[in-house]
């Protein structure tokens, strides 16, 4: 029995795990508490807990209002912008004058009914051209103002001569649509051009060689010369004028009608009368220059601004010549 006892015993011990050379303390660990807070360090905690936790959210909030902040001001500069800009016109710009709502239709021979073709980018006078032009006629006025071309900026030229004449000669009815009648001294005409810029240059050597087109040819609604505008009302033959202003017919395009005729016309007509200013637009195309010159002669240019000139023409009717021949000398 004692002998079963020990063998079992000793199997027992072949299955024990090893024995541990320490033991570890069986006594519970010492744990220390910090002192109990008093109410008024309670109250603080909280205070500074809840003012750090709302810190935290505020600093979110305004960055994601940034952008919503920058986007309102850069829509309140952009009104204060156009508020400025539309006041600033509204105040420098007077209403436009109005003309003659019953026009006259004078068209060419040969002339197409269909409505002339302008370009999109149709130059109008700058502020520098307008206000040299406009002391032209405020200085003549009130006299006799011959316009070729309707524009905003020359309705305005009435207004400054409205105890004198003024004519407007057009061939764009849908401008003179827009007109109403104001004033029995200022009318307006529709007259059609049928002479393309591209036929300028060999009208310029017609002019050369055909004795028709010297100044003094003759009446001019009976001219042989092709560059003579005989369509013309009879207002325009009839009066000695003061100053005429050549900004039409558009003259843009090959296709479109040239101001050959009308620098020509202006031309004749200023001869017929006693001291009258051509003024010519646009003198930075080559019909405009050709032309000025060939007809209105450089010595006669006294003043200039941008794409403006201003020939100044004594009456010259009995003239053979535009312009007198130059002696070139040589030394």
């Amino acid at each position: 029995m004692v002998a079963v006892i020990l063998l079992k015993e000793k199997g027992a011990s072949k299955t024990m795990p090893p024995e541990v050379p320490y033991c570890r303390s069986l006594s519970t660990p010492t744990v220390q508490f910090s002192p109990p807070l008093s109410p008024e360090a309670q109250q603080n905690l909280a205070i500074c807990y809840k003012y750090c936790r709302g810190r935290k959210k505020m600093n979110i909030n305004v960055r994601k209002l940034i952008p919503a902040v920058i986007m309102i001001l850069a829509s309140f500069s952009i009104i204060r912008f156009l508020l400025i800009t539309f006041f600033t016109t509204s105040s420098s710009s007077p209403p436009l004058p109005t003309l003659p709502t019953i026009l006259r239709h004078t068209d060419a021979p040969g002339s197409s009914t269909k409505q002339p073709k302008t370009s999109a980018n149709a130059i109008m006078l700058t502020e520098k051209e307008f206000q040299l032009l406009s002391t032209l006629v405020a200085h003549k006025a009130p006299c006799n103002l011959l316009i070729f071309g309707v524009e905003p900026q020359y309705l305005y030229l009435s207004q400054i001569n409205a105890r004198g004449t003024t004519i407007f000669i057009e061939d764009d009815i849908n401008k003179l649509r827009t007109i109403k009648a104001n004033s029995n001294s200022t009318q307006a005409y529709k007259v059609g051009y049928n002479i393309p810029g591209k036929e300028a240059y060999n009208l310029l050597k017609h002019a050369r060689k055909n004795p028709a087109c010297v100044p003094s040819s003759g009446l001019l609604q009976v001219s042989k010369c092709r560059l003579q505008l005989t369509n013309l009302p009879q207002e325009v033959y009839q009066h000695k004028w003061d100053v005429i202003v050549v900004d039409g017919p558009s003259g843009d395009t090959p296709e479109a009608p040239g101001r050959m005729g009308t620098i020509y016309t202006a031309s004749i007509i200023a001869r017929a009368g006693n001291m009258t200013d051509v003024v010519i637009h646009d003198i930075n195309r080559m019909i405009e220059k050709w032309f000025s010159w060939e007809f209105l002669c450089d010595e006669n240019l006294v003043s200039s601004k941008g794409k403006l000139w201003i020939f100044r023409i004594g009456g010259q009717l009995n003239s053979t010549t535009f312009c007198p021949a130059k002696t070139a000398v040589i030394e």
